[in-house]
């Protein structure tokens, strides 16, 4: 599978991005598609997780309430919609799929949010 992420840029704090996640190849309802983020100097974390199928999702505590995962079945698309920015989301953001629970082994090119104060 191949996945291409877009949508980073320069925010202001408190504004909002949506970051898009196309992939190509075979997928299964049970698979999974990952938002990962790797701020400058640090280790790369998970964001957000979600089933392809959509049921199943997670959000790390640090985004909890303000960024959502959700996908677009038909189109293969995974979405991040990311509100209520801070500095510290500051990081190029990377997805990943999970294919037959054989761990995050497909990534993207990753794309750069920059939420300026």
């Amino acid at each position: 599978v191949q996945l291409q992420a877009f949508g980073g840029g320069l925010v202001q704090a408190g504004g909002s991005l949506r970051l898009s996640c196309a992939a190509s190849g075979r997928t299964s309802s049970r698979d999974y598609m990952a938002w990962f983020r790797q701020a400058p100097g640090k280790e790369r974390e998970l964001a957000a997780y979600i089933r392809w199928d959509g049921g199943r999702t997670y959000s790390a505590d640090s985004v909890k309430g303000r960024f959502t995962i959700s996908r677009d079945i038909a189109k293969k698309i995974v979405y991040l919609q990311m509100n209520s920015l801070k500095p510290e989301d500051t990081a190029v953001y990377y997805c990943a799929a999970n294919l037959d629970n054989l761990g995050y082994r497909y990534w993207g090119q990753g794309t750069l949010v920059t939420v300026s104060s």
